[in-house]
């Protein structure tokens, strides 16, 4: 099994930055995908941006521009760096992992999820 544990959430007027970090643990081995997925009171869970094992990466057309994912693997790591927040951004955040070397932002090809962390982004 694969342990996935958010950290960063909080509360940031708008305009400001907040940085997600998920740390990854067990068969870490075996997760080729990290992806950041977010949802919304009243909303569906949406895939905000994924990486995969070979580097490539994709993003919500909402967050291009001022999200970067990035990840350390020596640290088995995943970041999300968030500029120039909006309240529309404000949501509970989660990771998640994949099996596939794949850059995707979809549920479906996610297996592990973390128990999120919460962002709250002020007018």
């Amino acid at each position: 099994q694969v342990h996935l544990v958010e950290s960063g959430g909080g509360s940031v007027q708008a305009g400001g930055s907040l940085r997600l970090s998920c740390a990854a643990s067990g068969m870490t081995a075996l997760i080729k995908l990290l992806g950041w997925f977010r949802q919304a009171p009243g909303k569906e869970r949406e895939g905000v941006a994924g990486i995969a094992s070979d580097g490539r990466i994709r993003y919500a057309d909402s967050v291009k521009g001022r999200f970067t994912i990035s990840k350390d693997n020596a640290k088995n790591t995943v970041y999300l760096q968030m500029n120039s927040l909006k309240p529309e951004d404000t949501a509970m955040y989660y990771c998640a992992g994949g099996l596939w070397t794949v850059p995707s932002i979809s549920n479906d090809d996610y297996r592990y999820w973390g128990q999120g962390t919460e962002v709250t982004v002020s007018s």
